[in-house]
């Protein structure tokens, strides 16, 4: 469900749009606010208030087709209030504190949902996940926090990965490359043929660029040192993570110049005009892509550098979790209940793009050949991470914005860069 999202970070235990997030997470739409259908704040009238960063068209009017559904059914009442993606992200912690908060937020799974349970903001719904017997442990886990209880209720996973026009690679000549080196020939071609070939949109969607990391730091270092790293318990200036960067910077003299000015939904528009050649994104970018242009898209894995590290994905999984100051908390776990069901999962993969994989085991993805590889794909990892915030918490986020879009500007200070990220973490970390 993201809209985004990040960004940002979650395959799970089925794909569902949760990580998919739906075509749209965890990490931003745009830079500004669309008013959606209801108050700010929550529990007014004993109709509950979801508050949704799914801001582009396809993702907004498949939530808001949800809502509508639940209405109909005479458990309660809910309205939508939508907030473009990026200033959710940064409002969500003055959300959780007010004094008044709305009850119900679209988010992520994962380390992110954790941290603010750890401060008591979000609502115990482990009633709710009684009635979820269905669904696989690994999203039980996944929802669960530090003391056990229930705090997340997954909608949807999705995937992440190089996506490309087939009549643009056909055009030009290349094939999806499955090594590191098969990867830097690709581009060669492609920017022989006058177009930039990798597509980045670092705008006011910075986040975007953590892709990049997660997937050279896995790639290179592996999943467990990655999570480690972003976890505190290693080091952004340690030697290893310098390697990652020296692998990224092989590619710069590829990506898209134009790329550090605009948003992802610009750099979606460049890929599907074929100004420029690949996109590491997450499926929820066709969100902002044309229904017609669909059929021409698909992806490859981001390439293996070393055979011998365990081939690891991002898979990030969205859904929903509630203020623990909810006026409304009987309205809210039914309005979580139903967005759980496998009919509601269904009904929002054909509302939104349907590049999504629904978390509930029994609702019905999208039978595209897209989705079909995507979830393939995901099924066949070794390990499956979030992203860069899922995985740490979002008060680290920028800190990665920092560094690396001050890395692809000046790739010769990384030494420096990486001294001032450590320092950045560590007072996230230790306060």
């Amino acid at each position: 469900m993201t809209d985004f999202d990040p960004g940002r970070r979650r395959l799970l235990g089925h794909l569902g749009l949760a990580g998919l997030g739906v075509l749209g997470a965890g990490p931003l739409l745009s830079a500004c606010a669309s008013s959606a259908s209801g108050p700010a704040s929550g529990g007014a009238s004993g109709s509950v208030t979801l508050q949704s960063n799914l801001s582009s068209p396809q993702a907004k009017t498949a939530i808001e087709k949800l809502i509508d559904g639940f209405n109909k059914q005479g458990k309660g009442t809910a309205t939508v209030n939508t907030i473009a993606s990026e200033t959710f992200r940064t409002q969500l912690p003055t959300y959780l504190t007010s004094a008044n908060p709305p009850d119900l937020y679209t988010w992520y799974a994962g380390s992110v949902a954790n941290d603010y349970a750890s401060k008591n903001l979000l609502l115990d719904v482990s009633d709710v996940w009684q009635g979820l017997g269905e669904y696989p442990q690994s999203l039980r886990t996944l929802s669960t926090d530090a003391s056990g209880k229930q705090v997340f209720v997954p909608m949807n996973n999705y995937w992440w990965g190089f996506f490309y026009r087939k009549s643009n690679f056909a055009k030009w000549g290349v094939q999806e490359p499955k090594t590191w080196a098969e990867f830097l020939t690709v581009c060669e071609t492609i920017k022989g043929k006058g177009i930039p070939p990798i597509g980045i949109g670092l705008g006011d969607t910075p986040w975007v660029a953590s892709a990049w990391f997660d997937y050279l730091n896995i790639r290179v270092n592996g999943a467990p040192f990655h999570r480690e790293l972003l976890a505190g318990k290693q080091r952004f200036d340690d030697p290893k993570v310098k390697a990652v960067f020296g692998k990224w910077r092989e590619a710069l003299p590829y990506f898209d110049p134009k790329g550090k000015a605009y948003p992802f939904q610009e750099a979606t528009t460049a890929l599907l005009a074929g100004k420029t050649g690949m996109f590491l994104i997450g499926t929820f970018f066709a969100d902002a892509a044309p229904k017609d242009a669909l059929g021409d898209l698909d992806f490859f894995r981001f390439p293996i550098i070393d055979p011998a590290v365990p081939v690891a994905e991002e898979a990030p999984t969205d859904g929903f979790f509630a203020s623990a100051k909810t006026a409304n908390p009987t309205g809210t776990k039914a309005l979580l209940t139903y967005l759980a069901s496998a009919p509601a999962q269904e009904e929002y993969v054909k509302s939104s793009s349907g590049i999504v994989l629904p978390a509930h085991p029994k609702a019905k993805a999208s039978d595209s050949p897209l989705v079909a590889k995507g979830k393939a794909m995901l099924e066949s990892a070794a390990e499956l991470t979030q992203f860069f915030n899922r995985d740490s918490s979002d008060a680290l986020q920028p800190t990665a914005d920092t560094a690396l879009t001050k890395f692809m500007d000046k790739p010769d200070q990384i030494d420096a860069i990486l001294r001032e990220w450590q320092a950045g973490a560590e007072k996230v970390f230790k306060g």
